[in-house]
């Protein structure tokens, strides 16, 4: 299925190319100049070129098309296991297992892994990520969920867009975060200097965090966040905007001895049964390398 949007230009002079990097995070630059030539993206209804310059109020329409069929094979990676049913899984990811194949990680997933516990999902779902509702960064651990038939997945996928499902991370962020609870709200996209990383932008997506102090550490905070959007890496991304960065992110915040990957853990979800609409949550404790990391932080 294609996944469409319209925007409209709120400036002048933006070339089309970069205009659309940033409205839709999901596409690099490079993806944006060839969904353009192929014309998937038009600017008030008619091909353009990526170096086309916008006009303020200008609409232009973007269509993604799926990505190609990739060989998804079955492998036999363990699967920890918190909640199943005949229409979902919730599991409790490693760090360190990327959700699905991409640039880099051709195998050796979580999609890989569920294909092998559910023989007939790749039949039911021939998708390039088929089960997957919604992601967490490979190094981030944590509680997601998989989808085991197409309504199933389609309802899961409905209360995510509505914003309905109740997700939280334990986050170890480095300075002292006052006031104790509070909601950064900044739009994300495309980081204009370095393509590969996101960052505040103004004419980003609009995003929005709340959190709340679990415990100050000495020179650190550990904080509980509940993202009410979902832009990629929202969190480490605004945290460190306002100068509060992720413990061990070597991205967006700083490296630590203690840590080999960033403190960031999906702690908590809530979300309602596709088969009853009854309400459940689950949750899920500190991994041992974050634990053994705040018992020895100084």
């Amino acid at each position: 299925m294609n996944s469409e949007y319209t925007f409209e230009a709120d400036m002048e002079g933006v070339r089309l190319d970069k205009f659309v990097g940033e409205r839709c995070p999901e596409l690099s630059r490079t993806h944006a100049q060839k969904l353009i030539a192929a014309g998937f993206i038009t600017v008030n209804g008619s091909p353009a070129k990526s170096s086309l310059k916008l006009n303020k109020g200008d609409r232009v329409d973007v269509v993604v098309p799926p990505e190609p069929p990739v060989d998804l094979a079955p492998e036999d990676i363990p699967l920890d296991i918190v909640y199943e049913d005949n229409d979902l899984l919730v599991i409790n990811k490693p760090a360190g297992l990327a959700v699905h194949p991409a640039p880099g990680y051709p195998a050796h997933t979580l999609v890989n892994a569920v294909l092998n516990y559910l023989p007939g999902l790749a039949e039911d779902d021939a998708s390039p990520r088929p089960g997957i509702v919604h992601r967490l960064d490979k190094d981030t651990s944590g509680l997601i969920i998989v989808a085991k038939n197409r309504p199933a997945h389609e309802n899961l996928s409905d209360q995510f867009k509505s914003r309905t499902v109740a997700k939280s991370y334990l986050v170890l962020v480095r300075g002292k975060l006052e006031p104790e609870s509070g909601v950064i709200e900044a739009a994300i996209g495309r980081d204009p200097r370095r393509r590969q990383r996101m960052a505040v932008v103004s004419r980003g997506r609009e995003a929005r965090t709340k959190y709340r102090v679990v415990k100050y550490l000495g020179k650190y905070t550990l904080l509980e966040i509940s993202p009410e959007t979902g832009r990629t890496h929202q969190i480490r991304v605004h945290l460190s905007a306002i100068g509060f960065p992720v413990v061990g992110d070597s991205t967006y915040g700083i490296t630590s001895p203690q840590l080999s990957r960033q403190f960031l853990h999906a702690s908590k979800i809530g979300f309602r049964l596709p088969s009853t609409g009854e309400y459940i949550e689950f949750s899920s404790p500190l991994p041992p390398d974050l634990e053994r990391a705040l018992k020895n932080i100084d």
